[in-house]
């Protein structure tokens, strides 16, 4: 059974983020509880990326705060983030896990039971011993997918994780993302794919010129947007 959460909810209260002279977002006030997966959109240049990376804690905010599970220096070991185009370690795709789960403190046989856990888990077994740079972009993507999870995350965080790959390596990146779901993490992810929002969201985050425009039920979203950029970009008219 899952230990109580420490990181839920992420509560940010009037955050701006500026890179020089440049607003990348303006005051946006957002609460990520527990549940169903959150999926960011918005048009390029919106915000989500940095939005997921302040979640992380990656960076802090040029103004406003950010709280994980009440607490305003919590710790990122119960979080994960995987970035659309992910580094591969100079290793086999086995040892990228274990390095991953060494940093995570599991050590021994329970590392090696993992390993092989986490690998069947993104249909990677078979792949084990290849070299992680000889993967393809999907392989790739998935072994990005269990790094992170080799860390028992509370909060998964994704930027885009099926933006280069094409139908099939979407399908089972996004089952795996699913699977996580269902098992009680908190997915928070960027998109830019109105398909994966119906097939994803349980809520959507909608930003526009670095502010945040709706936040509701992919339901709701999809079919009775609220503001008139969101019922723009849901027509594929362009947002700016």
């Amino acid at each position: 059974m899952r230990a109580p959460s420490s990181e839920l909810p992420v509560v940010l209260d009037r955050v701006s983020f500026r890179a020089g002279e440049t607003t990348i977002l303006d005051r946006l006030s957002l609460t990520l509880a527990p549940g169903a997966p959150t999926v960011i959109v918005g048009p390029n240049g919106s915000g989500k990326t940095t939005l997921l990376r302040l979640c992380m804690g990656l960076i802090a905010p040029t103004e406003g705060g950010i709280a994980w599970g009440g607490r305003s220096q919590a710790t990122m070991a119960r979080r994960a983030i995987v970035f659309q185009r992910p580094v591969m370690l100079r290793r086999s795709t086995a040892a990228n896990v274990a390095y991953a789960l060494a940093k995570a403190n599991v050590t021994g046989s329970a590392r090696r039971d993992r390993v092989d856990e986490l690998l069947a888990q993104v249909g990677l077994s078979d792949l084990a011993q290849r070299p992680a740079r000889q993967l393809s972009v999907g392989e790739a993507q998935r072994l990005a997918l269990a790094r992170a999870l080799a860390r028992d995350p509370e909060l998964l965080l994704l930027d885009e994780p099926t933006a280069s790959l094409d139908p099939a390596s979407t399908r089972r990146v996004e089952e795996i993302i699913l699977m996580a779901a269902q098992s009680g993490i908190k997915i928070v992810m960027a998109s830019h794919d109105l398909g994966q929002v119906r097939r994803i969201a349980g809520e959507v985050v909608f930003l526009a010129r670095g502010a945040l425009c709706e936040q509701s039920s992919a339901g709701d979203f999809l079919n009775c947007p609220k503001t008139p950029e969101a019922a723009a970009f849901l027509r594929g008219d362009l947002v700016i």
